[in-house]
């Protein structure tokens, strides 16, 4: 059976979810204006099949990936969605019910973050799949969150819990019989399924110095938060924050703490807050239904952050994080 066209396909598929702006999908641009006394926040992310994401994976949860990968640096930045572009190379044996299923995702997952499609483009890879996707934020005017601004003293906190992606990634590689179904599946849908914390903005923009989320791994992007900066930090990780899922998983194996702390795909919150804010950002994470927990200290020095066990001891890594390279 012959496969629709490109225009078709972004009729059938795409315009249903366009927003403002976007004309319906049937300009060659979209046109977006920033509210009053507020900047434009701009980020954009690729997933690859078989590099982020299993080919074999729910066309609707790779959807929600793409999409949710971008607002959670939206999220970091205190920036709230206002649209986001879709470029989507498709391989070769691409269908038109996985098309049709992915588009039934992002249509979700656009809904319920308040970001509607704008434009972009739809081609043939000639490889695998690859989904990029631009997301476009706003923020009061001068009022966007740097990486790299956190100060000596200042307090270092996450929001929810760390390591379930790269946990369940672990699980899906080398499964564990012996873990106990439900928390099995909650590190695999931690790892299909990033939430990104989008209700945390107002607390970040009230208290917080600095921020970033938490896509490589807490100890490879904690190093990129302080490198070059003149700061070091000391991080007690028997605070980090872990699920019920995540614990159970480690008890089974304690070096799995260790994939924790370094893996990536948690699109959590990392950011640094001033000493005399800490309990006002606590409190109102807390009041927003997204919890944030203080790790450690910033402080002034140019070594890497140093990570200590519950017993003080201090922790290495093999690796910081995930790289592509």
């Amino acid at each position: 059976m012959a496969r629709a066209g490109e225009e078709a396909l972004i009729a059938r598929y795409f315009a249903p979810l366009a927003g403002p702006g976007a004309e319906g999908l049937r300009d060659d641009a979209a046109s977006l204006t920033p509210r009053p006394g507020h900047d434009l926040v701009v980020t954009a992310d690729a997933i690859v099949a078989g590099v982020h994401y299993f080919p074999e994976d729910p066309p609707g949860s790779i959807a929600v990936k793409a999409l949710g990968v971008n607002l959670s640096d939206l999220a970091a930045k205190g920036a709230d969605p206002r649209g986001f572009l879709l470029t989507l190379a498709l391989p070769d044996d691409w269908s038109e019910a996985w098309l049709a299923a992915f588009a039934e995702g992002l249509g979700a997952a656009s809904r319920s973050h308040g970001c509607p499609l704008l434009g972009g483009d739809t081609v043939r890879s000639g490889g695998p799949a690859l989904i990029g996707v631009t997301a476009f934020g706003e923020v009061p005017a001068g009022a966007m969150l740097r990486r790299q601004a956190a100060r000596a003293g200042d307090r270092l906190c996450v929001s929810g819990s760390i390591g379930d992606a790269a946990l369940g990634l672990a699980l899906r590689l080398a499964p564990d019989p012996g873990l106990e179904a439900a928390h099995r599946d909650a590190l695999l849908d931690r790892y299909l399924h990033p939430n990104p914390r989008l209700r945390l903005i107002p607390a970040l923009r009230r208290h917080a110095r600095a921020a970033m989320d938490i896509s490589d791994g807490l100890v490879g992007d904690l190093g990129k938060m302080l490198a070059g900066t003149g700061l070091t930090a000391r991080i007690e990780t028997a605070q980090v924050p872990l699920s019920a899922a995540a614990r159970a998983a480690i008890a089974r194996d304690h070096g799995r703490l260790s994939v924790a702390l370094t893996g990536g795909d948690d699109y959590e919150i990392l950011c640094a807050v001033p000493p005399d804010h800490l309990a006002g950002f606590l409190a109102e994470a807390e009041k927003a239904g997204v919890p944030a927990t203080e790790i450690g200290t910033v402080e002034a020095g140019d070594g890497p952050p140093r990570f200590r066990d519950a017993e003080g001891r201090a922790m290495a890594f093999a690796s910081a994080s995930f790289s592509h390279f």
